[in-house]
């Protein structure tokens, strides 16, 4: 028996289909692996590896929503801190006194602190109203399988680059005209002074001594100078004053795009149970409303550029991509953007011959009129439907207000109250 059951069998060693033959033969079918990637999976498992004693970062979430009845289930949070008591009365003298210190308190409050803060909250409606725009393109990206935030980075990426090519633009022309004004600035003295209009004005007036004598008083006057080197300091800090405000507006932007989603969230559920649906609608509504808008005004605003850009190129009107990007900016200005931009480019494009002006000028406004009739209409259909009179008055109010920020929001805010008004108001009115 014990024969049969021994495992140590020499026979077996010698066996083809052995053990350790096959090992042999397995380790020299199979090279060892390279040395690197295995040391790059040990370092990538060494990071993903949670450092010893550390704790996820402590994030405010949302409290979840409850029915009060009695099926309800009584969870640890809603019994954690109790079950709110009776309100007092809204009669009660206590109750109204205190409530309406506390009102006139918390107005004054909101008085003083948007007085001191006006800058402050210009530059977070400023990125609220670009967060918006911004928002349907974001969402069309994640349609796309697209993550939110690599289409968040992608849109900011475009509207950088669309600010940074302006000024790309701009600085270099602005340089170039202020190197050749300072050049000539001597020979147009010069020419001036030798001319007989300004001989014959100076014999009857005097009027080379009396610049002399203004100039010498100007120059020994301290006060002057220092008015000079103070509006030197000031165009400084106006200069640094705004790319510090386009840096806040750029960080807020993107704040507000990655958290949009859930800065809706939360503003729901400020509204009462009861009526959190309704508003969640007309918020989506005028939301979309507004993101609709500045998104069809910037494809009206591209087209009218690209137009104007070919125009002045094939008449011959100086700085034309500069132009370009001006007209661009300024037909994002409803209704009157248009036509600023056409008086002004006609204006400069005087500076190359009256036929210059006058070929651009038919051009131009032509485009306008077909613009309103055909393009704009068809872009803004999924946009605003805002009265004519009613887009007038909003954006001359909106300017008189906030300036070109105030002109940009007026229409999507005047269809914002109208919707409102007509959802609310006059629903209301009709059941009466």
């Amino acid at each position: 028996m014990t024969e049969h059951t021994d495992s140590s069998n020499p026979g077996q060693e010698t066996m083809p289909g052995s053990g350790a033959p096959e090992n042999a033969t397995a380790g020299a079918q199979h090279p060892r692996k390279p040395f690197l990637p295995g040391l790059a999976a040990a370092v990538v498992r060494r990071l993903r590896t949670p450092i010893p004693g550390a704790q996820p970062r402590l994030r405010f979430e949302m409290p979840p929503e409850f029915a009060e009845d009695s099926t309800a289930p009584v969870t640890e949070t809603s019994t954690r801190f109790g079950h709110p008591g009776p309100r007092m009365s809204s009669q009660h003298p206590l109750y109204m006194g205190f409530m309406g210190t506390v009102g006139v308190g918390l107005a004054l409050l909101v008085y003083w602190i948007g007085s001191n803060t006006t800058q402050l909250l210009l530059w977070i409606v400023t990125a609220l109203f670009i967060a918006l725009g911004l928002d349907p393109v974001v969402r069309w990206l994640e349609e796309r399988k697209l993550p939110r935030p690599i289409g968040i980075l992608v849109s900011v990426t475009v509207l950088v680059s669309a600010v940074a090519g302006f000024f790309a633009t701009l600085i270099p022309t602005i340089v170039q005209q202020v190197t050749q004004v300072v050049q000539e600035a001597p020979r147009w003295i010069t020419d001036f002074i030798n001319s007989d209009f300004f001989r014959s004005v100076d014999d009857q007036f005097g009027v080379r001594e009396r610049i002399t004598q203004e100039l010498e008083k100007f120059v020994n006057d301290p006060d002057a100078m220092g008015g000079i080197f103070g509006g030197v300091v000031g165009f400084g800090s106006t200069v640094a004053n705004g790319l510090f405000g386009t840096l806040i507006v750029l960080v807020l932007s993107l704040y507000f795009l990655a958290a949009l989603p859930a800065m809706k969230k939360w503003g729901y559920r400020l509204a009462p149970r009861s009526r959190r649906q309704r508003v969640e609608a007309l918020s989506e509504e005028i939301t979309g409303s507004v993101g609709n808008y500045v998104i069809g005004q910037a494809c009206v605003a591209l087209l009218n550029a690209t137009f104007a850009f070919i125009v002045m190129s094939i008449a011959g009107v100086p700085f034309a991509v500069l132009l370009a990007f001006v007209v661009a900016l300024l037909a994002f200005i409803p209704l009157v953007g248009g036509m600023i931009a056409g008086v002004l480019v006609t204006l400069i494009a005087l500076t190359a011959g009256w036929q210059t002006a006058v070929v651009y000028a038919i051009c131009y406004f032509a485009y306008l009129q077909f613009e309103a009739y055909f393009i704009s209409p068809r872009i803004m259909q999924k946009a605003v439907a805002v009265p004519g009179a009613v887009a007038v008055i909003s954006v001359i109010a909106g300017g008189s207000l906030l300036g070109v920020l105030g002109a940009l929001i007026a229409i999507p805010t005047a269809a914002a109250v109208m919707l409102l008004v007509k959802e609310i108001f006059i629903v209301r009115q009709d059941k009466h």
